[in-house]
């Protein structure tokens, strides 16, 4: 079926058209595919018009509903069989890209939610020392500037797990480490001691994004 299909969408010129007519082909409107990978509207027509590109755990799922391979969904068009393997290759170094400058900018996400909590924190403290007020006002500001500064950390830290990778520095593994493991573990900034998946070692693993 998908072969039979290749001359047709080749017909199409654009990328856009391509993309529109595989929906299309399926009788799906662009409410009907935002329902079935549960986003919205708006986020599928910025993926049709090229402003965006699916997250990697939704192209799988958009490709089966589409019916077509990921490399032709990554590429905006049905590729050549004969260079199927070349274009992979450039899609999949692309994609490579695409993650190192999302995971770059998910840490220095990191840092201004990490600076900003600290900020709030003393700014609350020196507050409560200079206002005039009730000790149980004063106590309570302390309270919430802990409590915002104590969200802020965890979110911090949830996006330096997430984003790149830790190297172990025994066997060099780079891997995704649990929540826990990265909250538990004692460190110097970003580089931290926990026991590699790989080597089962225990050592400093820097945090590295390629």
């Amino acid at each position: 079926m998908y072969i039979k299909n290749i001359k047709r969408r080749a017909s199409y010129g654009s990328n856009k058209d391509w993309k529109i007519y595989s929906r299309k082909e399926k009788s799906l409107t662009q409410s009907d595919l935002a329902e079935k990978l549960n986003v919205t509207d708006r986020t599928i027509s910025k993926w049709e018009n090229g402003i965006c590109l699916p997250d990697v755990g939704t192209m799988p799922e958009l490709c089966n509903i589409l019916n077509i391979p990921i490399n032709d969904l990554f590429s905006g068009e049905v590729v050549d069989m004969k260079n199927s393997t070349k274009k992979l290759e450039e899609n999949l170094l692309e994609m490579t890209k695409l993650k190192e400058e999302k995971d770059k900018q998910l840490l220095q996400l990191e840092w201004i939610i990490g600076i900003l909590g600290i900020i709030q924190w003393f700014l609350l403290i020196y507050i409560s020392n200079i206002i005039i007020a009730s000790d149980w006002i004063k106590v309570l500001l302390v309270v919430i500037g802990c409590v915002i500064f104590l969200i802020a950390m965890v979110f911090g830290l949830k996006i330096e797990q997430v984003a790149g990778y830790y190297e172990c520095k025994e066997c060099h593994n780079k891997y995704v480490p649990k929540y826990m493991s990265v909250f538990l573990a004692p460190h110097m900034g970003r580089t931290r001691y926990m026991k590699c998946p790989k080597c089962k070692k225990w050592s400093y693993h820097k945090k590295v994004l390629k």
